[in-house]
């Protein structure tokens, strides 16, 4: 009996060392492929890539120093973009170049700004209108979320999908805020630096993306309103709802606006007051920044729907949406010359062309079959305004060149600093699609499933 329980004592072990040898190795060898993967990556030719000629750069200039130049601080010239992750969609050294300073590293008596009513003012304006904004959307929610259940709901508002498309992702906006931005507001109102400082995270987490989604689906649900007006306004009346669902559904982009200009009133507040608050300053001039690019980003995701011929994409296959660019364009095959508007997805890049107020789409390319240079020939003044865009090539290709690839388009830019900043753009997005890529390649066993095995484990140990 004893040499029986001492084989099955032996046996437990050994079965336990297995399972936690087998979750070291697999945890080792997560890290061996993660390693070469990313190495893998970095010698592949998949990102884009900033070709300039010698003649227009030393020699010794690389790639990186491109994406390290700092842009213009004119909101005119910085084109908008939300960030996707943390530091890899917004780390521009402009806005972060005053907390190199020593007197940022410590607080500052916050007890002069809050004695000054104009700025006090400000804030508690910012915080009510918050509150104000929270309870608008529940409302509306309250009025217009359940439309289903409306007995004479009309054949073109029925089912899930209509109400998805006439309300958007509006639900989301208000989870956003009413767990997230308003808590942050009320638990800094003495802590402004902390209020900026947190207010900012969430740009940085790109929490705010939702507001690029709710645009791009803001033109479908003004036509499903326009279709249904009349029952709309009959049931506005039944409700009685004296704004009705356009002043409903138009809150978000109002209050996405509202942000950046209370923010600067703060700002000429604090100058004329003589503060001497260096920290909150900083923080409160990085999130005003931050929130115009995001204006930015939903004002341009606006054209999207405007695109003719899109039906074809499946947008959310393209990832999210980052920018567009303006560029006169020539199309090397065709060679045809037209202005176009490129837009950057973190899957795609989309060319379109704009006549007049129209955008009729062109091509759209994969960011693992292209790759964009500077031209080769820098004798031209305007050099530093081009970029070519190549596609890829299978071997064997009939109009591949010698390295495989075929120049498809030239986009050419009215400022040497509109290139520049969209090189900055697709280098980021291409940083991101690597690193999701290397997660995706990543050999791992879920937390879940290994406590699990631990636990099966214990429990036959102590029974069996």
């Amino acid at each position: 009996m004893e040499l029986t329980t001492l084989t099955l004592n032996w046996f437990d072990v050994i079965s336990v060392a297995l399972t936690f040898l087998v979750i070291f190795l697999v945890q080792v060898l997560n890290v061996y492929l993660h390693i070469l993967d990313d190495n893998a990556d970095k010698t592949k030719s998949i990102d884009v890539v900033d070709k300039a000629c010698v003649k227009e750069c030393p020699p010794l200039e690389s790639q990186s120093s491109l994406i390290a130049t700092t842009p213009p601080k004119s909101p005119t010239l910085a084109n908008g973009k939300l960030e996707k992750q943390i530091s890899l969609l917004d780390n521009d050294s402009h806005e972060d170049e005053d907390t190199l300073s020593l007197e940022n590293l410590f607080p500052c008596d916050q007890t002069e700004i809050y004695a000054s009513k104009k700025i006090s003012f400000i804030i508690d304006e910012l915080i009510q209108t918050e509150v104000n904004y929270v309870n608008n959307l529940k409302k509306g929610l309250v009025n217009y979320g359940k439309l289903k259940d409306v007995e004479d709901l009309p054949e073109g508002l029925s089912g899930e999908a209509k109400q998805k498309l006439l309300l958007g992702n509006i639900e989301e906006i208000l989870e956003l805020h009413e767990q997230e931005i308003l808590p942050l507001m009320l638990r800094n109102q003495r802590d402004l630096k902390g209020l900026f400082d947190e207010f900012a995270i969430q740009f940085e987490k790109n929490r705010f993306y939702c507001y690029v989604s709710f645009t791009m689906g803001k033109k479908s649900s003004m036509q499903l309103r326009q279709d249904n007006r009349l029952w709309l306004q009959t049931y506005q009346t039944l409700i009685k709802d004296k704004l009705g669902i356009d002043s409903f559904l138009v809150q978000p982009i109002q209050r996405l606006t509202r942000y950046p200009l209370l923010l600067q009133q703060f700002i000429s507040e604090f100058y004329k007051s003589g503060i001497s608050c260096k920290p909150v300053l900083t923080a409160v001039c990085k999130l005003e920044t931050r929130m115009r690019r995001a204006l930015d980003v939903v004002n341009q995701a606006e054209e999207i729907p405007n695109i003719e011929e899109l039906n074809e994409l499946d947008l959310l296959q393209m990832g999210n949406f980052r920018r567009s660019t303006e560029f006169d364009a020539q199309h090397f095959p065709t060679r045809k010359k037209y202005r176009s508007k490129v837009f950057l997805f973190d899957r795609s890049l989309v060319c379109t062309e704009v006549r007049k107020k129209r955008l009729a789409y062109r091509h759209h390319f994969n960011w693992e079959h292209v790759e964009l240079q500077r031209p080769l020939d820098s004798s031209s003044a305007n050099a530093n305004k081009i970029i070519n865009l190549l596609v890829k090539q299978q071997e064997g290709g009939a109009s591949a060149n010698a390295s495989g690839k075929r120049e498809e388009y030239s986009f050419v830019a009215a400022e040497a600093a509109v290139v520049k900043q969209w090189l900055q753009a697709t280098h980021k997005i291409i940083e991101i699609a690597r690193n999701e890529h290397a997660r995706r390649n990543t050999f791992s066993l879920p937390m879940d499933l290994v406590l699990g095995v631990i636990l099966a484990i214990w429990l036959i140990w102590q029974y069996l």
